[in-house]
C-alpha cells in the first residue's frame, strides 16, 4: 500500500499530504518498523515548525548583540519536566559566543556564608549575552525546604527579597523570563522509569530525583506559594504544560519571541 493509499483512510488536507511526502515526513513514516501515520505527521509538522522558530530565535540574538541588550530566561519545574531538552532546542543554532547555560551545583562553603542571590549575580549577562538558568533562584522557593536543604528563616528571607531582587534586575535595563514546566505526577513516573532503564539517562538520576514522588505534594505545597508571593505584574511566571515534550518546547520557544520585542537586523 502506497502512503497516498494509507493516508486515504483518514481525512488530512492537502499540506498533510505533502507534508508526509516530503524528506522530513518520510523520515518519520520509515523511523519505525510499524508505520503511525499520526506520529509521523504529528512529529514532521514540529520538526518544520521548531526550524522556523529557531531561525526567529537566531534573529532575536543578533538583535540581543547589535542593540547590546541582555536576556535572562529561568527554566523552573519539576525534575524530569523537559527543561533541559527546551534548552538545548533553543540553543541549538544560536552564536555559542554570546549565551551561557548556566546550571549551578550545590554552594561551596564559601558561598554558603554568602548573600544568597551572590553567587546568581555573578552569572547575570553583560550587554549582547543571554543567560539561560536551568534552575535558579528559585531552588530555595522549591528544592531546598522540601529536601530540608535550608532553614525555615532561610526560605523566609529568600521570599520577602526574590521580588526586589528581580525588580532590580528589570530596572538594569535585562529582559527577565520566568518559564515553569509543568508535568502530571503520572508522566514524571514515566520518565524517571525511562531515566532508570536507559544506560544513556541514569545519570541524570539524583538523590533528589528519587525521593521526587514521594515528596510530590510537599513540592506542589511549595509550589502554590511561589506562585502565589512571586508571580508579579513586572515578573510573572509562565506555566508551559510539558507532559508532551515537542508541545511545550514550541510554547517556550514562542512565548520568548512573542515577549521581547525584537527585530530582524543584519548581524554586525
Amino acid at each position: 500500500m502506497t502512503i497516498q493509499q494509507k493516508t486515504e483512510l483518514y481525512d488530512y488536507s492537502e499540506n498533510d499530504l505533502t507534508i508526509l511526502n516530503s524528506p522530513i515526513g518520510l523520515k518519520y513514516l520509515f523511523m519505525d518498523k510499524k508505520t503511525d501515520i499520526e506520529k509521523a505527521l504529528r512529529m514532521a509538522k514540529y520538526e518544520i515548525q521548531l526550524k522556523e522558530l529557531q531561525t526567529e530565535l537566531i534573529k532575536l540574538q543578533n538583535w540581543t548583540i547589535n542593540n547590546r541588550k541582555k536576556i535572562v530566561i529561568l527554566f523552573e519545574g519539576r525534575d524530569a519536566a523537559g527543561k533541559g531538552g527546551a534548552i538545548r532546542r533553543i540553543t541549538a543554532h544560536i552564536n555559542p559566543r554570546h549565551f551561557r547555560i548556566v546550571a549551578l551545583p550545590k554552594p561551596t562553603v564559601e558561598e554558603e556564608g554568602q548573600w544568597y542571590f551572590q553567587r546568581y549575580v555573578n552569572q547575570l549577562p553583560t550587554p549582547g549575552e543571554m543567560v539561560l538558568f536551568d534552575r535558579s533562584w528559585y531552588n530555595r522557593a522549591g528544592v531546598e525546604p522540601v529536601n530540608g536543604f535550608c532553614t525555615d528563616h532561610q526560605y523566609t528571607t529568600f521570599m520577602g527579597q526574590v521580588n526586589d531582587f528581580e525588580r532590580m534586575i528589570l530596572e538594569s535595563d535585562t529582559h527577565l523570563i520566568k518559564l515553569y514546566f509543568s508535568i502530571s505526577k503520572e508522566e514524571q513516573a514515566s520518565r524517571f522509569k525511562d531515566i532508570k532503564s536507559s544506560p544513556l539517562k541514569k545519570w541524570k538520576m539524583t538523590p533528589v530525583d528519587e525521593k521526587a514522588q514521594e515528596l510530590w505534594d510537599e513540592y506542589t505545597k511549595y509550589k502554590i506559594k511561589m506562585f502565589e508571593q512571586t508571580n508579579t505584574k513586572p515578573s510573572p511566571w509562565v506555566i508551559i504544560e510539558a507532559d508532551r515534550k515537542t508541545e511545550a518546547r514550541i510554547k517556550a520557544i514562542q512565548y520568548i519571541l512573542d515577549t521581547i520585542p525584537y527585530q530582524d537586523e543584519i548581524e554586525k
